[in-house]
């Protein structure tokens, strides 16, 4: 069922009533990852939105003992209301550094036209974002553009772990992708949502 929807949130899309994930990708030169500090970026138009999904994503780190904050928290209203440059995103990458952040857990919903698109994309390791300033870029008109929902029929999110490292561009460490169908129940579906990706984060002894 194709879903018209006109600057929909991620709340509403995570409301649904199957929550599956699809698959994980882990960096292949990490073994373990202990995240201290981890900033929370939910990327959604809607600030109310926004903010119970960085919320609830935040808490449930917290209760496992990693300090987090929300990217609402962060960035203000102006930055994310337009486009904004890869130096702008270098310069947040540095003051999060600066901050003592050590990790970005970056969640954004995207879309395909069927299954086999959205298979083949995710087995195309070789072509993942590797950095966050890069992702951002690449996906920052889901925060400004009334219209980026409206052709999709099958909507999927996707969650990434970034490392700050000193020295190093901040890199991919985990990625997870979930299905998300069928908008009903908010509040059971972001739970769910929550759920499945740091449970999967903890087997795969990143983060927990």
């Amino acid at each position: 069922m194709k879903l018209k929807l006109i600057g929909i949130s991620l709340l509403l899309l995570m409301g649904c009533s199957s929550t599956r994930l699809v698959s994980t990708w882990k960096n292949p030169d990490i073994v373990l990852f202990d995240a201290y500090q981890v900033l929370v970026v939910g990327m959604v138009q809607d600030d109310s939105a926004r903010m119970e999904f960085e919320s609830r994503f935040a808490d449930a780190l917290k209760d496992q003992g990693v300090d987090a904050m929300r990217s609402i928290d962060l960035f203000d209203v102006e930055f994310t209301s337009s486009q904004r440059s890869e130096q702008e995103l270098e310069e947040v990458e540095q003051q999060l550094l600066d901050k003592g952040f050590d990790a970005i857990l970056f969640t954004k919903v995207v879309g395909t036209e069927n299954r086999r698109t959205f298979r083949e994309h995710i087995n195309e390791v070789d072509k993942m974002l590797m950095r966050f300033s890069t992702d951002y870029l690449e996906h920052q008109e889901i925060y400004y553009d009334p219209e980026y929902y409206d052709t999709f029929n099958i909507y999927h999110a996707e969650t990434s772990l970034y490392c700050i490292c000193v020295g190093k561009e901040i890199e991919l460490v985990w990625r997870g992708e979930v299905d998300v169908t069928e908008p009903t129940n908010v509040d059971k579906a972001i739970g769910s949502y929550v759920k499945l990706v740091t449970k999967s984060m903890g087997e795969e002894d990143v983060i927990f």
